[in-house]
């Protein structure tokens, strides 16, 4: 117990100590904001990763190979955007975290609930989990672009690469008309 405590107490003072400062040209409380949006972006990027990571392992079936491959350039730029979020977070003055219990205890959304799955079933259930990172990506652009334009760019290009991801997703499971059949 004394561990915890002892960990818990230099985190606390760690981040009294970084919140102190934030970026030129930026109020603190404005800067802590804008950070404060980035963690939870921080949140749904690691989680992304991991989730993307598991279906990788776990998909099976036909299209299993394309499926498999076609995740872990995702994965790589997605664990590319954590880093990036992170380090915003850093830079506008707050300490990032990035342990599960942190995105555990903090997210607002469902564990992804597949384990072994054919690929229409992993795919279905990915798009849907890209149509929450993704909405939730768009809405804090339009939160921090009110304060800073650096985070709200990095947003933005963040965005277009997972919309673009979804797009590959996507293409699994509609038809010629457009329509999404996702798999249940």
């Amino acid at each position: 117990m004394a561990a915890k405590d002892t960990q818990a107490k230099a985190t606390k003072k760690a981040n009294e100590i970084s919140s102190k400062y934030t970026v030129p040209g930026i109020e603190i409380e404005d800067g802590h904001r804008v950070a404060e949006i980035l963690q939870m972006r921080l949140h749904a990027l690691n989680d992304l990763q991991l989730t993307l990571k598991h279906a990788h392992w776990n998909v099976v079936g036909p299209n299993f190979i394309a499926v498999h491959e076609m995740l872990d350039p995702q994965v790589d730029v997605v664990r590319g955007f954590v880093d990036e979020v992170a380090e915003r977070v850093a830079t506008m003055g707050l300490s990032p975290k990035g342990t599960p219990g942190a995105i555990t205890s903090e997210r607002t959304w469902d564990d992804y609930a597949l384990g072994r799955a054919d690929t229409l079933t992993h795919i279905s259930a990915l798009d849907k989990v890209y149509d929450g990172v993704i909405a939730d990506h768009r809405n804090a652009i339009d939160e921090v672009g009110k304060i800073d334009p650096m985070a709200e760019d990095l947003l933005v290009g963040q965005t277009r690469e997972l919309e673009l991801f979804q797009w590959f997703l996507r293409s699994f499971i509609s038809n010629t008309g457009g329509e999404l059949k996702h798999q249940n």
